[in-house]
């Protein structure tokens, strides 16, 4: 309690003792006991009162201790050797020391980080990377350490190597798995486009890599569909251990081609698996043609132009809105980026050969001249500058856009004004300026029956893709969005009420998935259908039958459990008599596979870099016995001290109540006033 509210409750006993002699005893005659217990009574009613003013409080501190938080994340991927990791997990769970000094959590990852289980080392992919950044979002700035149970070998992600997020968290890496290095040869990595056009030849790049101190020859044959189509003989040694190959291949004829890159093994070579590699191209027969319509440069454009062309079955021309309406006969769609009077004569072609478009509109676009071109939407300009963030709609079902993902994404350069759209439409994004949600789109999809377009209240589209970028590390949100978008725009086919999605070709069956939407008769998405897949293995004939999942806004079907091959596949729905069918390919890859070796060495830099040790299986005693004895994670003694009142005001309130009442009582028994 502090030394002022000592003095003042002392001060009260002082002053309610003066007004209690003032009251009974200043020129009063009255003496005896009556006079001391009225005394008495009206010092504690006084006294009360004061207290109630004062509130007298004092500190309580409670003690508790905290220890350090102590992760075992473990590598669940096909790569990892099983025995030793789990007798090396059996240890630390085994150790009593170790609890007693850490609060210990267990994880599992491969391509991310998960909930500890149990260990089925069946993951098609290692993140390290990602396992270490996820479970330092989670856990924060705590005190703790993480013991890293792998081989090493990352497949996909960010180096964990250089991962410094938090430099006082310090790794400790169990290196598991085979840690001499052997003579191997493998096709390393495999370059190819996903798709080729007819009569056109299409590039393929290999890389052939060799390990190990000899001097080696070797053949590499590249084959397509089982027929050899190349074929080159390979020098490599110790200082020149890798060759890139670079070829041309043609495409005949239409379909899936299945490509396989080999390199004859060495003797004794202790792992084959990686001597062979597959791809797959599909060749097609046409080519989605945009023209990105622009009056000025702007990055707005080459970021378009990069996303589109992502896939290669589109190609993408820049035109000025003054080109030659000759040049426009061979596109599919336009994309009309800030239109300004100029576009007159784009806007008549349009509307004349009833073209698909897509209209991009920011502070540059001329609202008089497009309000009056046009009868699909208008806007009410105010001709002031404001930034815009994007808002998902959840609602929106014309197509599938549940992956995409606008986190973090900046805002787009708008100006504001009334928005009305004259044609049945659905929103994709709507707008927030300043924090506020507005009843406005900012970008929508409008259609009917034979045409479609689609309009943007925005520009520096370009800085979405690079968030993009950040937020993953690639473009594959953002381009796979503007891909369904463009892919819908370039359509001129009706809705459906059934559609399907899916990748021709998959690399390994880790990412084997068929998505779906289902509309009911009023084009409302149907949540409530049953929808099942029959697969069937066109080369061996087995078949196999699973319902789809409704997965937000979409169904789906996961084929992560097929071996490879070439498969068709048909989706129905029950008691509709609605189907659609389609063919992918699995291809026999796992990547898991391509290592032989623990790579220790890169697990020995990260502990360095980190702070921590490393350590091999047959020193999990050694590792238990350092984190036992490390003084950085000795157990923190915290106080929380809590502000508590001296008197329950209440029972306080009681006593004053109760000696004025018998006061007032021994008074009036006494015949007083």
């Amino acid at each position: 309690m502090e030394t002022q509210t000592v003095l003042l409750i002392i001060l009260a006993a002082i002053v309610s003792l003066g007004l209690v002699l003032f009251q009974y005893h200043y020129k009063s005659k009255k003496r005896g006991k009556l006079g001391l217990w009225l005394s008495f009574l009206r010092f504690i009613a006084w006294f009360g009162a004061f207290l109630l003013v004062i509130n007298p409080e004092f500190a309580k501190n409670s003690y508790t201790l905290e220890k350090a938080e102590l992760f075992v994340l473990v590598d669940n991927s096909t790569s990892i050797e099983g025995s030793e990791t789990r007798a090396s997990l059996q240890k630390i769970k085994e150790s009593s020391a170790l609890s007693d000094k850490f609060d210990i959590q267990y994880h599992s990852f491969g391509n991310q980080l998960n909930a500890y289980d149990s260990l089925s080392f069946a993951e098609k992919n290692t993140n390290i990377s990602k396992a270490l950044n996820t479970l330092q979002t989670i856990s924060g700035e705590m005190n703790k350490a993480v013991v890293l149970i792998t081989d090493g070998n990352q497949t996909v992600g960010e180096d964990y190597e250089f991962f410094t997020k938090s430099s006082n968290t310090p790794i400790y890496p169990l290196a598991v798995g085979d840690t001499t290095t052997y003579e191997d040869v493998r096709v390393g990595q495999l370059n190819v486009n996903k798709y080729a056009f007819l009569k056109n030849k299409y590039p393929l790049e290999v890389y052939i890599n060799y390990e190990g101190d000899g001097a080696i020859t070797k053949t590499v044959t590249i084959s397509e569909n089982g027929k050899t189509v190349y074929r080159e003989v390979v020098d490599l040694s110790k200082t020149r251990n890798s060759k890139v190959i670079n070829t041309l291949l043609d495409a005949r004829s239409v379909g899936v081609k299945n490509i396989v890159v080999a390199v004859t093994s060495l003797t004794n070579e202790r792992n084959t698996a990686n001597n062979r590699r597959s791809a797959a191209v599909e060749v097609i027969d046409e080519k989605t043609n945009i023209a990105i319509v622009s009056e000025a440069m702007h990055p707005d454009i080459g970021a378009l132009k990069k996303s589109i062309e992502s896939n290669e079955q589109r190609a993408v021309v820049i035109y000025k809105p003054t080109t030659s309406a000759t040049d426009f006969d061979k596109i599919d769609l336009f994309i009309l980026y800030q239109p300004t009077g100029s576009f007159s004569k784009v806007y008549q072609y349009i509307k004349q050969k009833k073209t698909n478009y897509f209209t991009i509109t920011g502070p540059k676009t001329d609202w008089a001249f497009l309000n009056r071109v046009q009868n699909s939407f208008t806007k009410n300009s105010y001709e002031q500058a404001e930034e815009t963030i994007p808002v998902e709609n959840a609602g929106f079902s014309i197509f599938n856009v549940e992956d995409f993902d606008t986190t973090d994404f900046p805002p787009l350069s708008s100006n504001l004004g009334d928005i009305i759209i004259n044609k049945a439409h659905e929103v994709l994004l709507g707008q927030q300026i300043k924090g506020v949600e507005l009843n406005q789109p900012l970008l929508a999809v409008l259609g009917n029956e034979g045409e479609r377009e689609a309009i943007l209240f925005g520009e520096n589209l370009w800085k979405w893709r690079m968030q993009s970028y950040r937020n993953q590390q690639d473009f594959k949100n953002f381009d796979t969005f503007m891909g369904k978008l463009i892919r819908y725009l370039s359509t001129n086919k009706p809705k459906a009420r059934f559609t399907v999605d899916y990748e021709s070709v998959y690399q390994g069956n880790s990412e084997a998935k068929v998505t779906a939407t289902y509309f009911d008769e009023a084009f409302l998405f149907d949540a409530n259908a049953t929808i099942n897949v029959a697969l069937r293995n066109t080369d061996t004939g087995k078949t196999k039958e699973i319902p789809m999942l409704v997965k937000g806004n979409y169904y789906e079907a996961d084929f992560s459990d097929i071996p490879p091959g070439p498969y068709r596949f048909t989706a129905k729905v029950a008691n509709e008599g609605i189907s659609k069918s389609g063919s992918f390919t699995v291809l026999d890859f796992d990547v898991e596979q391509q290592f032989l070796s623990t790579d220790h060495n890169k697990l020995a830099r990260l502990a360095k870099n980190t702070d921590g040790n490393s350590f091999f299986p047959a020193q999990t005693n050694d590792l238990i016995d350092g984190l036992v004895g490390a003084q950085r994670f000795v157990p923190t003694q915290k106080n929380e001290q809590n502000i508590v009142s001296l008197i329950d005001f209440k029972f306080l309130l009681g006593i004053i109540v109760a000696a004025l009442a018998l006061e007032w009582l021994l008074r009036k028994y006494n015949g007083l006033t």
